[in-house]
């Protein structure tokens, strides 16, 4: 790698791109074999909140009955003020642009402050049910919380969980193995739709956000969840026993699979364009799989099974193909 980037800088100066100057500065400099460690710092922040909140579980856990309800909650609740006392005094205040904390700790205790507090608000519904029967709202007042947060705080980690309480709100998990096991959208037809109108209604207040400028750096995370949510409810539903539902749900896919394929080259984003294949390779051999059901293959099975390793190789060529491609043109 080192040797590699003397070749750029020297390939650079060699094209006139910079001067003799510019070019004796920049070998002075990666002599001194500076590195950063601020990417390695904020996984361990990042670990450390996760750990702290696990262990908070864990504690709550194991000494339910010695500590006693009261005395959990009260402790949380302070620790909660704590946190959000320091973020607030510490913040810039809201602002429709990016933003960030003078100290990175600070961003981190945001997302603990959040996380605890959908804790607290968990354990005061399941112990003494302020919100009555309506467990709804014991997952919608913590969404709304983790927005507030979100946008307040320019915090994407506490926007992911907003989501996630959003799509929780509605019936469905978001973690990927409940996505693909956990979300019944074969046996619940509303379901299917809520998902899809969930993410239909990411892309509107992601389009929205952008023509008036609002936290636009937000959008990628809200177009990742609205290409997930969508592409797996629609795959979900192809394989429905009635056609027109499976038809209705290819549609959706198609209609998918396209506006994610412009999306991805205007935000260049290779996560949205891998995913969109991914999912569109799995919609099409569905549907092929659909169309072609009721055909009796039994002449010709040999030379389906002889063509099926050249599909299958030809696929993974055709992949990485799109992909060096779609990373070509981005990088022009």
């Amino acid at each position: 790698m080192k040797k590699f980037k003397e070749q750029s800088t020297l390939s650079l100066y060699e094209k006139g791109l910079i001067t003799e100057n510019q070019f004796e500065e920049v070998k002075a400099y990666r002599n001194l074999n500076i590195f950063s460690v601020n990417a390695e710092l904020k996984l361990f922040l990042y670990l450390s909140v996760l750990l702290f909140t696990s262990g908070i579980g864990i504690l709550i856990y194991e000494n339910i009955d010695t500590i006693g309800h009261i005395a959990i909650l009260s402790l949380l609740l302070i620790v909660i003020a704590i946190c959000f006392y320091y973020c607030f005094k510490n913040s810039k205040g809201f602002q429709k642009t990016e933003t960030t904390f003078e100290h990175p700790v600070l961003e981190y205790l945001v997302l603990l402050a959040n996380i605890l507090t959908c804790i607290f608000i968990g354990y005061l519904q399941f112990q003494y049910k302020p919100f009555g029967e309506h467990y709804g709202l014991a997952t919608l007042v913590p969404t709304i919380v983790s927005f507030f947060c979100a946008y307040y705080f320019d915090n994407k980690s506490v926007l992911t969980i907003a989501v996630t309480g959003l799509a929780a709100y509605i019936g469905l998990s978001v973690t990927p193995q409940d996505l693909l096991n956990g979300n019944d959208f074969y046996a619940s037809d509303s379901l299917s739709y809520s998902a899809v109108m969930l993410g239909v209604l990411l892309i509107v207040w992601t389009i929205y956000s952008n023509r008036i400028s609002l936290k636009t750096h937000f959008s990628l995370i809200f177009l990742t969840f609205a290409l997930h949510i969508i592409s797996i409810a629609a795959i979900s539903n192809l394989l429905h026993h009635y056609i027109l539902i499976w038809l209705i749900f290819a549609g959706v896919l198609i209609g998918s699979t396209f506006y994610f394929y412009k999306v991805s080259y205007e935000f260049k984003a290779m996560s949205i364009y891998v995913f969109m294949i991914v999912y569109g390779y799995v919609g099409i051999n569905i549907l092929i799989f659909r169309i072609f059901e009721n055909v009796d293959f039994s002449n010709i099975w040999e030379l389906f099974i002889f063509l099926l390793p050249a599909y299958f190789i030809g696929s993974i060529i055709m992949f990485i193909k799109l992909i060096k491609n779609f990373h070509k043109e981005i990088a022009e």
